[in-house]
């Protein structure tokens, strides 16, 4: 992959990432994404094209609003340069064509909704549902999942995770995962199809123990706080979407 290329996939995943700040903003709080323009959130100043390049106007202002001089906060640049990084790493795995645009702007929602779910607990249908919709007809271009993987994949993603749930919620008389949580799964399993929901529900379910593990020996906080699942349920996307082949061939040749 030449220079140019990824120079590419770096511009483009930066300005995704800005975008993709806009949308954790305002989609939690039901405002457009789109009008009005972007503004400082204390002092309302509109923010010019030439403050608002990804990463680059956030060094040269320190931080720091032009108006008000109010503290920005270091998640806008963090989401961008991830993005920017996801952007890269895609192009590299898969090369330049169409299916690659796909799962960046796979990895973006995914990105996107992992943010929301940590601040605000929820994962918005308006994000989820358009992207298990998207998913399926993605199935239809070529080099993909076909589209049966796709349908399936959506039902066994939903549907199992809504059996955990109604199991849980039925024997400790308490919600364990929300339905936000049943629709991403449902999205991931129609962008990557049935075969990667093992692995993927295995991998977030490890993670998010762990992390909960820290809670409780840190802070003794594990019992009473509520964890996302959102986010464990992305990176265990993402993971089998770089390295499912792999993750695959060492877990069965270590326990088959």
């Amino acid at each position: 992959m030449d220079f140019v290329l990824c120079f590419f996939a770096v511009l483009f995943g930066l300005c995704l990432g800005s975008f993709a700040n806009v949308c954790i903003y305002r989609i939690p709080h039901n405002k457009s994404i789109v009008h009005p323009p972007s503004s400082c959130p204390d002092c309302g100043h509109k923010i010019r094209f030439y403050d608002n390049i990804p990463v680059i106007s956030y060094l040269f202002l320190m931080g720091r609003c032009r108006q008000c001089k109010a503290f920005i906060s270091w998640r806008y640049p963090l989401v961008e340069i991830l993005m920017a990084l996801l952007s890269l790493a895609l192009f590299i795995r898969f090369g330049f064509q169409l299916q690659t645009i796909s799962w960046i702007l796979f990895a973006g929602t995914l990105l996107i909704l992992s943010f929301i779910d940590l601040d605000h607990k929820i994962l918005p249908d308006v994000l989820t549902l358009p992207g298990i919709a998207v998913g399926w007809l993605v199935s239809f271009l070529p080099g993909g999942i076909s589209w049966t993987d796709s349908l399936i994949g959506l039902v066994a993603g939903g549907g199992s995770l809504y059996l955990v749930a109604t199991v849980y919620a039925r024997i400790t008389g308490r919600e364990g995962l929300g339905g936000g949580d049943i629709k991403l799964l449902a999205m991931i399993g129609a962008w990557m199809g049935w075969q990667s929901l093992p692995l993927i529900v295995l991998m977030s379910s490890l993670s998010g123990a762990i992390i909960g593990s820290v809670f409780i020996l840190v802070g003794g906080k594990g019992a009473r706080t509520q964890i996302p699942f959102g986010p464990f349920l992305s990176l265990g996307a993402l993971s089998y979407l770089f390295f499912g082949q792999q993750i695959s061939l060492w877990y069965f040749d270590l326990f088959l």
